[in-house]
């Protein structure tokens, strides 16, 4: 844990104004209401979602930005099954609207990839805008034969390969591998979903 600290902490600058560190217990209740800020009430019946329920996000790979004290970002790891070969998923980034032109959503991104490929991850797949993560390797060259369990836009289902070769031959559908939550805490974060979801009179 203190080598993917000091791995986290090295690709901050000093002079940042928020920091980038594991995710804690005490950021659960932020970071639910940021994805609902960023994303909206529906977006637990978002394709990738379905990836994730039910599931623990890969162990270190949880991060938080925080600023003043406060979280102004979130970005999780998830294990998945990419047509038979391991991989993360990474998703969701979310950053509060004022802190997004600091460049908090590049650090999580660039401290994730990089607590990843040192915990000995070799591929990372997500769904997302093809401009944006370009810059961090990600392309569409290797995901063409593969699938999401639901509805997505083939172009924006990207790769990037931590170890050269690990996407090569990847083809069909991307399942969750990832440890499952215990019933009882799956059945309380479902309570807490449907708690924050807004209710029409």
């Amino acid at each position: 844990m203190t080598a993917l600290r000091k791995t986290t902490a090295a690709l901050i600058s000093d002079a940042a104004p928020f920091a980038i560190r594991t995710e804690r217990a005490s950021d659960v209740a932020a970071r639910e209401t940021l994805l609902d800020a960023c994303f909206g009430a529906n977006r637990h019946m978002r394709t990738c979602q379905r990836l994730r329920d039910g599931r623990a996000p890969a162990e270190g790979l949880s991060l938080s930005a925080v600023a003043a004290g406060r979280l102004v970002g979130t970005l999780r790891l998830w294990h998945v099954s990419a047509g038979g070969q391991p991989a993360l998923m990474l998703g969701p980034l979310a950053v509060e609207a004022s802190s997004r032109k600091l460049g908090v959503g590049a650090a999580l991104i660039t401290c994730a990839l990089a607590a990843a490929k040192a915990r000995g991850h070799s591929a990372v797949i997500l769904l997302g805008d093809a401009p944006y993560y370009a810059r961090f390797g990600f392309s569409a060259a290797k995901t063409g034969e593969l699938s999401l369990p639901g509805a997505f836009e083939r172009d924006r289902l990207l790769g990037l390969e931590l170890r050269e070769g690990a996407l090569d031959g990847a083809w069909g559908m991307i399942v969750a591998t990832g440890t499952k939550l215990p019933k009882i805490k799956a059945s309380r974060a479902r309570k807490a979903k449907a708690l924050l979801v807004p209710r029409v009179a």
